[in-house]
């Protein structure tokens, strides 16, 4: 049975620890770990900090002072220092004035150096809030309407009393010496976790969420498990929330296809209550059934759809490939639909229409009147004038005949040659067929 054991610890690569010493490892684990609070945030070579810390090898690294020495500006200078992000692949840096959790950890030391480096890797959520959690050093807003005393209590968040991130006016600063504007809008909600969900969460209301589907209670509830059995995987990646979403920012919500500004669903049994763009709603008949009529064999409707798919909907959809192929490959059918003008063009190429096995319908899914094969066509009107005109000179040539039959082939002998030399003109030079 393995036995977990704190930071210093692992920094010691001692065994796992007894009982007996337990309380010893609580007291050096509290001489590891740190709070601090951010002062500034190496971005960019505008900070003050970028040459000292690396260049480029230091961004994302911070300044930071130690949240519990609070007595003076003097003794608070003096607790300052320097850290560097835990985990540098992954990018979530603090904003200026947000709360940090430090460690002592090992690292590639400066020659004379007398202590291992400092590193951050948790960013304090104090107000639960998605755009920022920062709060103000009380020693230089002892007089602003942020300072601390003003800030609800735990014991007031226990009774009920809403708690937001203060609106944080000049002069508290979120972004640093490195420039950039990060502005809190102020209505970013978080997405509200289900069992056994891991949610990543950005400040502008971006989120990836890998979660299941979870028939469960509540006030907010998601779309995607009425259906579909319970524990079945989902990931969902939205970016933007819906506008209309009105209310405290403290409370989550849950994302919805329809009114989210971008989304990407990959599913496996749940049915999406997607709304098709060209879905038809008829008078006392509800919604037609998407794509009806377009093809022989009806696909299912995306919203009765229960097996893995994926999902991309957003006011705007651009593929392209800028150095081959796109490739749309299907089982079943493949459908494009629109309710204004559908085009394919090739600006160097053939466009291509092949049904092996099938028929070519236009118009209409069950269209039977054949298109004429022009060539062919043209070939055989060509032979037919010839002959009408060869008939016409016999029979004018014939002294039987009376002089009508005469003027008859004089008079419509142009014609027919003003026709057959017309015939090669009616025939595309783009538009081919088999």
């Amino acid at each position: 049975m393995a036995t977990r054991s704190g930071i210093s610890q692992v920094r010691r690569g001692n065994s796992s620890p007894s009982t007996d010493n337990f309380a010893t490892q609580i007291s050096e684990l509290g001489n590891n770990v740190l709070v601090g609070r951010v002062t500034d945030v190496c971005l960019n070579s505008n900070s003050n900090t970028f040459k000292t810390s690396g260049e480029y090898f230091g961004i994302g690294s911070i300044e930071w002072e130690d949240v519990k020495i609070s007595t003076s500006k003097a003794t608070k200078k003096s607790s300052m220092g320097k850290a560097l992000p835990l985990q540098p692949f992954i990018k979530d840096f603090p904003l200026v004035n947000e709360y940090v959790v430090l460690i002592s950890g090992v690292g590639v030391k400066n020659p004379g150096a007398s202590a291992d480096p400092v590193y951050y890797y948790i960013n304090l959520k104090l107000w639960n809030d998605n755009e920022q959690n920062a709060s103000p050093d009380p020693l230089s807003n002892a007089n602003n309407n942020n300072s601390p005393q003003n800030y609800k209590t735990y014991s007031e968040i226990e009774a009920g009393v809403n708690m937001e991130a203060p609106k944080l006016p000049p002069p508290l600063n979120l972004n640093g010496r490195s420039g950039g504007n990060f502005v809190e809008n102020g209505d970013v909600k978080a997405v509200i976790p289900f069992a056994g969900d891991r949610i990543f969460e950005g400040r502008f209301g971006n989120s990836i969420r890998l979660g299941s589907t979870a028939k469960t209670g509540g006030d907010i509830t998601n779309n995607w498990s009425k259906s579909g059995k319970e524990g079945s995987p989902i990931t969902i990646l939205k970016n933007g929330q819906n506008a209309s979403i009105t209310g405290p920012g403290f409370i989550p919500l849950s994302e919805d296809i329809n009114l989210d500004p971008t989304s990407i669903y990959l599913t496996s049994t749940q049915q999406i209550p997607i709304v098709v763009a060209t879905t038809e709603v008829k008078s006392n008949l509800g919604q037609t059934i998407p794509f009806s009529g377009m093809v022989r064999n009806t696909p299912p409707s995306p919203q009765s759809y229960n097996n893995s798919q994926i999902l991309l909907n957003s006011r705007r959809l651009l593929l392209n490939s800028s150095r081959d192929s796109i490739i749309l490959s299907a089982t079943k059918s493949n459908i494009i639909d629109s309710w204004g003008d559908s085009a394919i063009r090739s600006k160097g190429g053939n466009v291509n229409i092949l049904s092996p096995k099938g028929n070519i319908a236009l118009g209409e899914t069950n269209a039977s009147e054949a298109v004429i094969l022009g060539t062919s066509f043209i070939k055989l009107m060509d032979t037919f004038l010839g002959s009408y005109g060869q008939l016409l000179q016999a029979m004018s040539k014939e002294p039987t005949l009376s002089i009508s039959a005469a003027f008859a082939y004089t008079s419509y002998e142009n014609s027919i040659q003003k026709l057959r030399a017309q015939l090669s003109t009616m025939l595309s030079e783009k538009v081919k067929v088999s």
